[in-house]
């Protein structure tokens, strides 16, 4: 059985709209009750098997790489610093440059989405695919573009954000086949999104995973206060079960505890 032990986290955006709230900070260095994001993002992939990190970074690097190298001394971890904007795409194809191994996990340094990588490496797998992305069911949104996929998963369109009374949205969570990255003579600076998954549709094997699991996208202040209530109501033991998604999350944060500093 084929598994999934290493993982780029992309930690390279200038966080433009969080800035009223966190001031001066690479997004991923958000602090919650004092504690760093990228801490939460590093437990749950800890929690799920991942052995080697490579952190994708550019705003403020250096705040960072001395949190990681302060507080995570064991962890074989390895940076790839931008030293001007790439987009996702050309931060991605960087990162894949010091990968170890032919399939790796992509992850977003500012979202957190409680997937099982063990069953999401099984799915991509066994449909040898050459990017499996992790799809979070959503009802009325329009913060997200959707995304359709056939029965058995196949990726049949990307569209553009607008109001969705219900769909599936793009999780920020990857599996790729690295050679596809490294051999495809894409740009120095692109978006994956646009750049690799809605031009390759139809071309290549992308599939979408679909799971109904926590998901949070701190990229917005009213969300990352979300976040940061939920985490002050599980501190206090308060369960406010009128709240949805606190269930979740709850179950997201003992799973992974044992891993958080």
């Amino acid at each position: 059985m084929q598994k999934i032990s290493e993982a780029i986290i992309l930690a390279g955006g200038l966080g433009t709209r969080l800035r009223s709230a966190v001031a001066d900070l690479p997004k991923c260095m958000a602090p919650v009750d004092g504690i760093p994001f990228i801490t939460f993002v590093i437990a749950y992939l800890q929690q799920q098997g991942i052995t080697k990190f490579i952190f994708s970074l550019g705003y403020k690097s250096e705040v960072v790489t001395a949190y990681l190298q302060q507080q995570y001394r064991g962890l074989e971890q390895s940076y790839v610093i931008e030293e001007e904007p790439l987009g996702t795409g050309g931060a991605i194809k960087l990162a894949c440059e010091s990968t170890t191994t032919p399939h790796v996990l992509v992850v977003n340094g500012d979202t957190l989405f409680d997937v099982d990588i063990t069953t999401f490496a099984d799915f991509h797998f066994k449909h040898t695919a050459n990017c499996s992305i992790a799809l979070k069911h959503m009802q009325d949104f329009s913060r997200y573009g959707s995304i359709e996929i056939e029965q058995n998963g196949l990726i049949k369109a990307f569209n553009e954000k607008q109001y969705c009374r219900v769909g599936y949205i793009n999780g920020g969570i990857y599996i790729l086949e690295v050679k596809q990255m490294l051999e495809n003579n894409l740009p120095a600076k692109f978006s994956f999104e646009t750049g690799f998954l809605e031009r390759h549709t139809g071309t290549l094997q992308l599939f979408g995973f679909t799971q109904d699991a926590y998901f949070i996208d701190i990229g917005i202040p009213e969300d990352y206060q979300t976040l940061i209530n939920y985490w002050k109501d599980y501190k206090q033991k308060i369960n406010p079960k009128q709240k949805q998604g606190w269930n979740m999350f709850a179950s997201f944060i003992n799973n992974i505890k044992e891993y958080l500093p």
